[in-house]
């Protein structure tokens, strides 16, 4: 196996630092098969293999006995929106960036295998620790029945949004918007605030700062996981062998 790692800076995460510093596409000769579901991707043989030896990358247990399996169903993993920061008409707060599923080895260590419809199927493309996705969308369903779960990216905080009201699902958000939240059109004028000036064709994305915000993806697919959100921790991002897919150590668990 041939791992590599780098670090990414927690800076990515900063007030100016936005979603969007490229795709990560899977190259066609090495990457994963492509599968009709989320759940058929992340359950694949050769995604557990590639569990297997994540789980296993820092010793604590050989990658024989990590016998990986995935609980329950993926969730859609949804990312503060350029057109809803922009002011667009009609513009949802979030947009979804790719589906997570849970992975859970046979030491009780989990990880979320992040998914994306591409033009063949779903396919696997980032391998990360914990279970953040699958716990605050867990949270957000508890919080406000019905509502929208979506992180802001370059604060690293965790949202729920139903009508109006938008409620804070860890401490980032506790600090941006309260505890007891804000209403939708105060966390709009947030956001244009933080991040109005850095959004496509502006003149901090043109000079490559921090990449601005990402164009969608064509309608047909799904927009792919950016730089930006793989180093959603911070901390080191290991190749596990499989182009395209990262394994991502997050800075921390709330």
């Amino acid at each position: 196996m041939n791992v590599r790692a780098r670090a990414t800076g927690a800076g990515l995460l900063s007030a100016v630092a936005l979603v969007a510093l490229g795709a990560v596409p899977a190259a066609a000769a090495d990457a994963p098969p492509s599968a009709a579901t989320p759940e058929q991707a992340a359950s694949a043989p050769e995604t557990l293999d590639t569990l297997s030896r994540f789980f296993a990358r820092d010793g604590a247990l050989a990658r024989s006995a990590a016998r990986p399996r995935i609980e329950g169903a993926s969730v859609p993993v949804r990312v503060l929106s350029p057109d809803f920061v922009a002011g667009k008409a009609g513009a949802p707060v979030a947009r979804v960036e790719f589906h997570a599923s849970k992975a859970v080895a046979s030491d009780g260590q989990t990880a979320s295998l992040w998914t994306v419809r591409q033009a063949g199927g779903w396919q696997v493309v980032n391998i990360a620790t914990g279970d953040d996705e699958i716990r605050y969308a867990a949270r957000g369903a508890r919080a406000l029945p019905g509502g929208v779960v979506f992180r802001e990216p370059q604060i690293d905080a965790w949202y729920v949004q139903k009508g109006t009201k938008v409620l804070p699902l860890d401490e980032d958000a506790v600090r941006a918007v309260g505890r007891n939240g804000t209403s939708l059109a105060a966390y709009r004028e947030r956001v244009a605030t933080a991040y109005g000036d850095k959004l496509p064709a502006s003149a901090y994305a043109r000079k490559g700062a921090a990449g601005g915000y990402a164009t969608r993806a064509p309608a047909h697919e799904e927009p792919l996981v950016t730089a930006a959100a793989a180093a959603a921790g911070g901390g080191a991002v290991l190749a596990l062998g499989l182009v395209g897919v990262r394994a991502v150590r997050r800075r921390r668990a709330d």
